[in-house]
């Protein structure tokens, strides 16, 4: 077997712990795996990459992408697919069913108005952070990230910020079932030293990431805590190292990420 041919496989491993349940709808959920598969490329894609990308057959992606295509959530021309701008109602329907986002974005623009620079709201899910408020600042990073945008936990501060907030064990099995991929020479891949920095951050109520998604990003961020006291998102504020130190971020951005967060997660039950 290659290492290939086993990447193909894991979603459809993923799908069939699902596939007693008599209510669990296949089709569909194949359909929003080749939705996903889109994220985080700017490019169409071919069947073929489609199905290298989610480990269905080119046969089954096909006929996702005719029915896509027909409801409007897809074009093609030749033989490149891309989405269509329909998918988006996906992301405003969650968006307007969630008092969180509009809840969230004003304190946000408080942030980047006290320390003019971009801050943003994230919620865990599996082992990604997937962005679901942002305001931006007039500064360019060259890592673009918008409202549905998704990036790894282990290597972001929201992401270790929201581990942290896990249990032990539960912190121990999302390390296990993820790819620590090193994205820069700074990003740390080891586990038990992922394990320790997490514990590490479990204590100090905060977290700062130093290059280790992109060189030259630093961010901090602190946990948004309700008031029944789950942690149900984090706050950050991402920096260009060249132009904040870490001293700075402890002593003039940890205050103010800590007082919005803290407004926020008064705000939620």
């Amino acid at each position: 077997m290659t290492p290939n041919a086993s990447a193909r496989r894991q979603p459809d491993e993923h799908l069939a712990a699902f596939l007693g349940n008599p209510d669990f709808v296949l089709s569909l959920a194949r359909g929003l795996q080749v939705i996903e598969s889109f994220q985080r490329m700017t490019a169409a894609l071919s069947v073929a990459q489609i199905a290298s990308r989610t480990g269905l057959s080119r046969a089954v992606v096909r006929r996702l992408l005719i029915t896509l295509e027909m409801l409007g959530y897809a074009s093609h021309e030749g033989s490149l697919f891309r989405l269509s701008p329909r998918v988006l109602q996906l992301g405003f329907s969650y968006l307007s069913s969630s008092s969180l986002e509009s809840l969230a974005f004003p304190l946000l623009q408080r942030v980047t108005q006290l320390l003019h620079e971009s801050a943003s709201l994230g919620v865990l899910e599996g082992n990604e952070m997937v962005y679901v408020a942002r305001s931006a600042a007039q500064h360019v990073m060259s890592i673009g990230l918008a409202v549905g945008s998704r990036l790894p936990a282990y290597c972001t501060s929201m992401g270790r910020v929201m581990l942290a907030a896990l249990a032990p064990k539960d912190v121990s099995a999302v390390l296990a079932g993820t790819r620590l991929e090193r994205r820069t020479p700074k990003t740390i891949v080891d586990r038990a030293q992922l394990t320790r920095v997490i514990e590490r951050v479990r204590g100090d109520g905060y977290a700062i990431v130093d290059g280790e998604l992109e060189i030259g990003l630093r961010s901090m961020a602190v946990p948004v805590t309700s008031r029944s006291g789950r942690v149900v998102a984090a706050m950050n504020s991402g920096v260009h190292a060249g132009r904040v130190t870490k001293q700075r971020m402890i002593s003039e951005f940890l205050p103010v990420l800590r007082q919005q967060a803290s407004l926020l997660g008064s705000m939620l039950a």
